[in-house]
């Protein structure tokens, strides 16, 4: 079998289509051709999983997004029909596909988010404009369903459409030997937004380094609207940035972490899904203290690796998150006892090693059935 993998959105080493699909797919004898924005994004293509193919497109950016488009519609009319399954990371490439699907293989459309919900976090799109943005957004995930393959990455998604499709979720590998937890850091993994808690992570770091606790380290990178203020706050020592980091590092980076952080605020686009960074921390062993989101707060509860604590923006949230961390950091047997119960739940049930070989069998049924 021969994969198309196409994004123009993420940056090539993303954690849900490069470390884990394209990783299961390899490791499954696939042949995969990736194109992705290399050159853009500053990646080098050597950091691809062996055995890839890879070309270079431009990168979607805010509103600047017609030029990676046209160019990832001119690489799937060349490229596509040599190969038995094209999937596609980004809703707008559904424009790249328009009118020349009988010129194709079957076209999966990975749905990695609410996508009419997601637009209020982002900043790049003006207020007047979202009321079109989402019309639009719906129109084109109706298409979608209509004419292609979909892929879900979380069951909440199933309501948004009219008939039934494969869930894929988005879950992290089992880290073979993770470190006890009892490092004095705080860790964050995944993008800093203002919806994302940006600002409470922030304003954490700052007590904590005032109160001699836990180091905060933010791992990935942040969007335009709080980079500079998270550049600063990294200056004056109140936190350590490490911008964006590869999967299979930035999960390294966990290991032996005193506490693992989600604050993400109570968004329509956060309401029905598990933040990965969550299942990725308890996978590492790590405790989790987390806001009280419905999908987060069930993992929590079933699994017995952390606690909640309330919902940003607010002082609340930022000094229960502050009096927690140090609690923990002063309790080891609480740590390990949390840290051995959320990794023990994602061995058993929430890991990618046990999605991997479904996501690989589904691609060759769309294949066998073309």
């Amino acid at each position: 079998m021969r994969v198309l993998i196409v994004t123009v959105v993420h940056t090539p080493l993303d954690a849900r289509v490069h470390h884990r699909q394209i990783r299961a797919l390899r490791e499954a004898d696939v042949e995969v051709t990736y194109l992705a924005p290399w050159r853009a994004t500053g990646t080098e293509r050597a950091a691809a999983i062996d055995g890839v193919r890879c070309g270079d497109l431009p990168r979607a950016v805010g509103r600047r997004r017609i030029r990676a488009l046209r160019a990832a519609r001119r690489a799937i009319t060349r490229l596509g029909p040599s190969h038995d399954v094209i999937v596609l990371h980004d809703p707008e490439l559904v424009l790249a596909v328009a009118g020349r699907r009988h010129r194709l293989p079957p076209v999966v459309l990975d749905v990695h988010e609410d996508l009419v919900a997601s637009l209020s976090d982002r900043s790049w799109l003006p207020g007047a404009l979202r009321p079109a943005a989402r019309w639009a957004a719906a129109t084109s995930e109706r298409w979608a369903e209509r004419h292609l393959a979909l892929l879900l990455a979380e069951p909440g998604y199933a309501d948004r459409f009219a008939h039934e499709h494969p869930v894929v979720p988005n879950l992290p590998w089992l880290p073979s030997t993770p470190e006890p937890s009892g490092d004095q850091r705080v860790v964050h993994l995944g993008r800093l937004s203002v919806g994302r808690g940006a600002h409470e992570l922030l304003a954490v770091g700052h007590q904590l380094a005032a109160r001699g606790g836990p180091v905060v380290e933010l791992i990935g990178p942040a969007d335009a609207d709080v980079r500079d203020t998270v550049a600063a706050a990294h200056a004056a020592g109140d936190v350590v940035w490490h911008g964006f980091v590869p999967n299979e590092r930035a999960t390294t980076l966990l290991s032996g972490a005193t506490a693992g952080l989600a604050l993400l605020h109570d968004l329509p686009n956060y309401r029905r899904s598990t933040p990965t960074k969550v299942v990725e921390y308890l996978a590492a062993g790590v405790p989790v203290v987390a806001t009280p989101l419905p999908e987060a707060a069930a993992l929590l509860e079933r699994s017995g690796g952390g606690v909640t604590v309330p919902f940003p923006p607010g002082a609340a949230c930022v000094s229960a998150v502050v009096e927690t961390v140090l609690a923990l950091a002063a309790d080891p047997e609480r740590r390990r006892r949390l840290g051995e119960a959320g990794r023990a739940h994602v061995a058993a049930e929430a890991s990618w090693d046990v999605a991997a070989p479904r996501f690989v069998e589904h691609l060759r049924t769309l294949a066998r059935g073309a």
